[in-house]
């Protein structure tokens, strides 16, 4: 049996953690660049950056998008030959996140989905919605995360 030890009582100091990704678009597309897979790993996940920017542009969605690379995302399976994790996140919004993306592969299934999220105010969608190439790599759809502001409790 594993104890764990109660977090102290005094507030942990707030940092900008060295993995946060700074958001300056409406939508944002996150796409791991973080995996060791492959001789250069790093390189897929950048080429597929600099190919779907160009699409996003391409489809006059650049405007309502950055896409941006990050630190694991977490979504990986070793066995599937260097594929990618992508994240699509925005405030007020459901994130998305989609594993085994061939960074070769089209991107059209891909600007397709970005266009549907945008075009979503809160971001949910059913699986089925999703572009063909997509419906099966769903990894997660999580919940926007909301503050709600108390009154009259005491803390």
């Amino acid at each position: 049996m594993r104890v764990f030890a109660r977090p102290s009582a005094a507030p942990r100091p707030v940092t900008t953690p060295a993995y946060a990704v700074a958001q300056s678009a409406a939508h944002q597309i996150l796409v791991c660049k973080a995996c060791k897979q492959g001789p250069d790993p790093r390189a897929r996940g950048g080429a597929l950056i600099t190919r779907l920017r160009a699409a996003l542009a391409e489809a006059g969605l650049d405007a309502a998008y950055e896409v941006a690379g990050t630190a694991c995302l977490a979504g990986c399976v070793p066995d599937q030959g260097g594929a990618c994790v992508l994240g699509w996140r925005a405030p007020g919004k459901a994130t998305w996140l989609f594993g085994k993306i061939d960074p070769a592969g089209p991107v059209d299934d891909l600007v397709a989905f970005s266009r549907l999220y945008a075009a979503v105010a809160d971001g949910w969608l059913a699986g089925r919605d999703c572009p063909p190439r997509l419906c099966d790599t769903t990894l997660a759809r999580i919940p926007a995360a909301v503050m709600r502001a108390e009154t009259g409790r005491a803390r």
